[in-house]
């Protein structure tokens, strides 16, 4: 592990011991005079990214022989232990300006390709999120499944996805998240076309840069509908290429009727995607009938606020009309677009 750690750019690694905090461990689970298994945490901070260090839970077992203690497992105790990439192989790292990819050597050219875009993407972020944040974004390229869902966690339907934004820890007060990183498919990230993968690093920076604004609860079209804005946002990508499904839709003269549900970004294969595609033309909607300052306002407004606020109030307030006047403009925006 420490081998493979070489490379990583570290300003803080260490551990902290609770020996008030022990778990019981089944006698002969491991030969030893004495077995002892304490809460452990691991502290790291990635130089550069990091300006302070996030906690990991490791459920180490120590065993004693003689007058000497040694670490005799990691699996053994009721505690889950954290994987970081580098309990997965060698890591290459790849620094910029902006942030760091952590890699594989096996993934070395789509790190390239990231580490390429990074300083960019975050520029092009900042340049619709004016709030303070940052800047400086990791991003962890695993190279198997089962490396994957160590970072991002089994709620994700890992084989789906190109790319998700995870946080250890958000702070709303402060507007400040702990441990961010953009971890990406390689799979299905490697796949991509250079404007498709600029698209999917832009919308994950958009979600670390919003992260510590953005309460639970707040509605998907809002939260993913800004990102797939910032994500798209002169990307060469047309709405009538990037949203087919609903220029289709529009086409054959359906058009949504209601703002996109919380469920459908919960949907499966053609439901989520439309989810998502409603949700870029809607606030795309706003963004080119009320500036894209007013859209900033409304997600600060929605996505940092009481949950349970009254949607229809908070886009009065913002935009001056109400929620069925929302519908009819984008309504009317999207029979324009295609």
């Amino acid at each position: 592990m420490f081998d493979n750690l070489a490379s990583v750019p570290l300003s803080i690694f260490s551990y902290n011991l609770d020996p008030t905090d022990v778990v019981s461990v089944p006698t002969g689970v491991f030969p030893a005079e004495e077995l002892w298994a304490p809460e452990v945490q691991l502290n790291y901070a990635l130089a550069g990214v990091d300006r302070d260090p996030t906690s990991k839970p490791m459920g180490y077992l120590f065993s004693r022989h003689g007058t000497q203690w040694f670490l005799a497992s990691d699996t053994l105790t009721s505690r889950n232990t954290w994987r970081g990439p580098w309990d997965f192989g060698p890591v290459t790292t790849i620094k910029t300006k902006s942030g760091v990819v952590l890699a594989h050597p096996g993934d070395a050219a789509l790190a390239k390709r990231i580490g390429d875009e990074l300083d960019s993407d975050v520029k092009a972020v900042s340049a619709v999120w004016d709030q303070p944040w940052s800047r400086e974004v990791a991003v962890l390229v695993p190279s198997s499944t089962d490396e994957l869902k160590a970072f991002v966690g089994p709620e994700f339907a890992v084989d789906s996805i190109a790319a998700v934004a995870v946080a250890d820890r958000v702070d709303n007060a402060g507007h400040t998240a702990i441990g961010q990183r953009v971890v990406l498919n390689p799979d299905n990230a490697d796949k991509m076309p250079e404007a498709s993968l600029k698209v999917v690093l832009r919308h994950e920076m958009t979600h670390i840069a919003a992260r510590g604004y953005t309460v639970d609860g707040t509605p998907m079209w809002m939260l993913e509908g800004f990102a797939n804005y910032v994500g798209y946002r002169d990307s060469g990508i047309s709405m009538d290429v990037g949203a087919a499904d609903v220029a289709e839709l529009e086409r054959d003269g359906t058009v949504p009727t209601d703002l996109p549900a919380n469920g459908d970004f919960a949907a499966s294969g053609d439901k989520i995607n439309l989810a998502y595609d409603e949700a870029w033309t809607l606030t795309s909607f706003i963004a080119d009938t009320f500036g894209q300052h007013a859209l900033v306002t409304l997600y600060l407004r929605v996505a940092g606020g009481d949950p349970k606020a009254d949607l229809g109030q908070q886009l009065h307030d913002v935009l001056g009309v109400d929620k069925a006047g929302l519908v009819a403009g984008w309504q009317d925006y999207l029979r324009r677009k295609f």
